[in-house]
């Protein structure tokens, strides 16, 4: 709330008819003591707060503080994990978006990603045809037939 120009002297003029001029000044002065007194009065009351309610709240939670720093980590860490998934979920859900990244990235390397393909597919079919082999070398034991011939 604030006071204009015109409303101060209002006051002014209603306590010079009310209180008289003679005796403005002493009324005044014990006005501004009054205020003194409040603004001490309040000080003290704050400062006794904060002595005797923050500080000690302050010093009690210090340790609680600290304990929780490493939750905030591991809830930042797992925040950002959520939201990476999310967008790998969405890109999954969105088939357009995802050739499109794929044609920048096969534009950016073209040589690398075929080899990479092509090395992948013989390792996956040697140990396919590794087991077939095995048991056709013992089958090679035609020597009875032979020794009927002589």
């Amino acid at each position: 709330m604030k006071l204009g120009l015109g409303e101060i002297l209002i006051i002014f003029v209603v306590i010079l008819f009310i209180i008289g001029p003679d005796k403005i000044p002493s009324f005044a002065k014990k006005i501004g003591e009054g205020l003194k007194a409040f603004r001490s009065a309040t000080s003290d009351v704050t400062k006794e707060l904060k002595e005797n309610v923050v500080d000690p709240l302050n010093e009690a939670s210090a340790p609680l503080r600290e304990a929780m720093e490493p939750l905030e980590e591991m809830k930042n860490e797992i925040n950002k994990s959520v939201s990476d998934i999310k967008k790998d979920v969405a890109g999954l859900n969105n088939p357009v978006k995802a050739p499109k990244a794929e044609a920048k990235a096969a534009e950016a390397a073209p040589a690398a990603a075929p080899e990479a393909v092509t090395e992948a597919e013989p390792a996956k079919e040697a140990p396919a045809a590794a087991p077939a082999a095995a048991p056709e070398a013992p089958r090679e034991a035609p020597v009875a037939p032979e020794s009927k011939q002589n």
